[in-house]
């Protein structure tokens, strides 16, 4: 349940200064030279995808909405731009007042992406669009690959849970934004207390090896942690020895333990012997836990093992080695002069080494082979084909400065899973490829 659903209200800090210093003075050098009112087209896109990636996960749309909102300079941010004289007294009046009030167009949040895919469009005046670019590409290139990486991960996982526990490896905020793009991404729980008050995901927890060490005996940590949580806790059985461990454990909560976690060694070896020493015991229900350093990979290696849930740390938050998209924020489009009738003309980037872009206001398109699965991203400027209409990406997310789509992040979890299912099967191989479906402009 998402906290948008209860009511509940969050706060979120002013995100005017999430911004880099040179969007306010090419605001101030538009303002003075009459270019800031002219209607304008900017797109989020990226040009390649992290390298041996199949495909991409849009996260972090709800955040950006957001941030979009709460972008306001009040007295304090002005004095600080005052003072520092980033921009002189026309400008600071000029922010004082400001409300992004156009039009924001994306791909649904929890949708796949390919190079080049116009994954949100930004329209408004030059002056209003080109504030948001930083805060913007900052949300997008962090949940995103946050997101792909968790996409992977489940992946790799099939049905069996996968828990969130990246917290103590990245930013404090950090880790709230990486733990709703994890379970964007196919993560069933997270171990951080602020994402779950915040997102309304699903938290869990139950104890680390400093529980255990700081009682006499192994059994009387068992004992307190049982009695305090019942027999279905989870308990952690890698501080010693793993088989005695195990036998204490099922001595202590009995065949109704809930699960013994392993957080060191050789996992697909030990989680063998374990499951066997549990049924042995007779604790058939039992579930067992691997932590320690996993991605996709080891995920992926454990299938054969009798693991029932896989926590994750470092690599989750880090993206698994692919921390960034590589995301930008182009303009693509503007009016020809301030005239709020004028026409909009194509605009691009022309330079050499790989940054060209192509210009004009683009609508995108996924074509479904005969068996219903994605064969080609389609993208263009031009009037859309009959047979694309009903497969068009973007949708409405914000008209005229009011944001008209927020959903909650089961929803959004849910669109990734039926989005990555309907991609050729070999978007799920580990193995470094190609996006697995091409760009085609039209």
């Amino acid at each position: 349940m998402n906290t948008a659903d209860l009511g509940l209200p969050v706060d979120v800090p002013s995100t005017a200064l999430f911004t880099d210093h040179y969007e306010l003075t090419m605001l101030q050098a538009a303002l003075a030279g009459g270019t800031a009112d002219r209607r304008s087209v900017f797109e989020v896109f990226t040009r390649r995808l992290p390298e041996g990636r199949r495909y991409g996960v849009v996260a972090g749309t709800g955040r950006v909405l957001d941030a979009v909102e709460n972008f306001r300079f009040d007295a304090d941010v002005l004095g600080f731009l005052r003072e520092r004289r980033v921009v002189d007294e026309p400008t600071l009046e000029w922010l004082a007042s400001y409300r992004f009030g156009g039009d924001v167009w994306g791909y649904p949040e929890g949708e796949v992406y390919f190079p080049g895919s116009p994954i949100l469009r930004v329209e408004g005046s030059f002056a209003e669009c080109v504030l948001l670019e930083t805060v913007i590409l900052s949300i997008l290139n962090h949940d995103s690959a946050i997101a792909a990486a968790a996409s992977r991960m489940s992946s790799a996982a099939g049905d069996r849970p996968l828990i969130e526990m990246g917290a103590r490896r990245t930013h404090e905020l950090a880790a709230v934004a990486a733990s709703r793009a994890a379970y964007v991404g196919g993560f069933a729980t997270t171990s951080d207390l602020a994402a779950g008050f915040r997102y309304g995901i699903p938290t869990v927890g139950t104890s680390a090896h400093a529980f255990t060490l700081v009682h006499d005996r192994e059994r009387d940590a068992f004992q307190a942690q049982v009695t305090s949580l019942g027999r279905d806790t989870t308990l952690l059985v890698d501080t010693y020895d793993v088989e005695e461990a195990v036998r204490t454990a099922v001595e202590i909560a009995g065949p109704e333990l809930g699960a013994v976690r392993i957080d060191s060694g050789d996992l697909l070896l030990v989680a063998h012997r374990v499951r066997q020493q549990l049924d042995e015991l007779g604790a058939t229900a039992t579930k067992i836990v691997v932590t320690s350093d996993l991605d996709e990979y080891a995920i992926a290696s454990l299938r054969a093992a009798p693991v029932d849930a896989y926590g994750v740390g470092t690599q989750l938050v880090t993206g698994s080695g692919h921390p960034t998209c590589s995301m930008v924020y182009k303009l693509v489009a503007r009016a020809t002069s301030a005239d709020p009738e004028a026409p909009l003309e194509p605009v691009a980037k022309r330079s050499s080494g790989g940054k060209t872009s192509v210009g004009g206001r683009k609508w995108a398109a996924r074509r479904l082979d005969g068996h219903g699965t994605a064969e080609a991203e389609v993208i263009g400027t031009g009037p859309v084909p009959a047979t694309l209409e009903d497969r068009l990406l973007l949708v409405r997310l914000i008209e005229g400065g009011r944001v008209v789509s927020r959903e909650p992040l089961d929803v959004v979890r849910d669109r990734h899973a039926a989005a990555r299912a309907g991609l050729p099967l070999s978007a799920t191989q580990l193995s470094r490829g190609e996006a697995v479906i091409p760009t085609e402009y039209v």
